[in-house]
């Protein structure tokens, strides 16, 4: 459930990863996200004609998250290289009538395999418990992707139950502040 205080930092940081909050400057980068094989395969509704499309809407909806304050994905940089890697963050989402916060994430697929995801899960996990005082956070995941139930599994959460979301079967994980104390 999310908390009716609304605050939302970027600059978070990892061991190997930094955050910032997603730019129009952006897009050009994400164009190649849409061009790469597999990227976008569980990615939902943004329903562009061109991978330059999609780029420029994804951003776009990033930005208005922010705005409307219901946080968004924020761009993920590999602290040793600077290099844009993907986007992490916490999304407000409604899923059975119920307000969620959810952790949402995209690699590009030449960070695959490394580790990435869980970290930076953790680290909005973390930010979400920690600094914004979150009950629980959910991970809202397409029942094909084991990758990221992998991560989801790696990040404390437990599958809760399937749901058809935007017309799609997917897992709803969920840690609970309880069990995050725990971990």
């Amino acid at each position: 459930m999310i908390s009716d205080t609304y605050r939302y930092e970027d600059g978070l940081e990892s061991e190997r990863l930094r955050t910032r909050f997603l730019a129009l400057e952006d897009v050009e980068t994400w164009k190649n996200f849409y061009l790469s094989e597999g990227n976008a395969q569980y990615l939902l509704g943004l329903g562009g004609k061109t991978p330059e499309d999609n780029a420029r809407l994804a951003v776009e909806r990033q930005l208005k998250r922010y705005v409307e304050r219901s946080y968004g994905l924020q761009a993920l940089i590999e602290r040793h290289s600077g290099k844009l890697i993907g986007q992490c963050g916490l999304l407000s989402q409604d899923i059975n009538g119920r307000r969620e916060l959810e952790i949402g994430y995209q690699l590009f697929n030449d960070s695959w395999g490394r580790g990435y995801a869980t970290e930076a899960a953790v680290l909005f996990r973390n930010y979400g418990f920690e600094r914004l005082g979150a009950e629980s956070i959910i991970s809202i995941i397409a029942t094909g992707n084991l990758p990221s139930q992998k991560v989801a599994l790696r990040n404390g959460m437990h599958r809760e139950e399937e749901v058809l979301y935007m017309g799609i079967p997917v897992y709803v994980y969920r840690l609970t502040r309880e069990d995050w104390r725990s971990l």
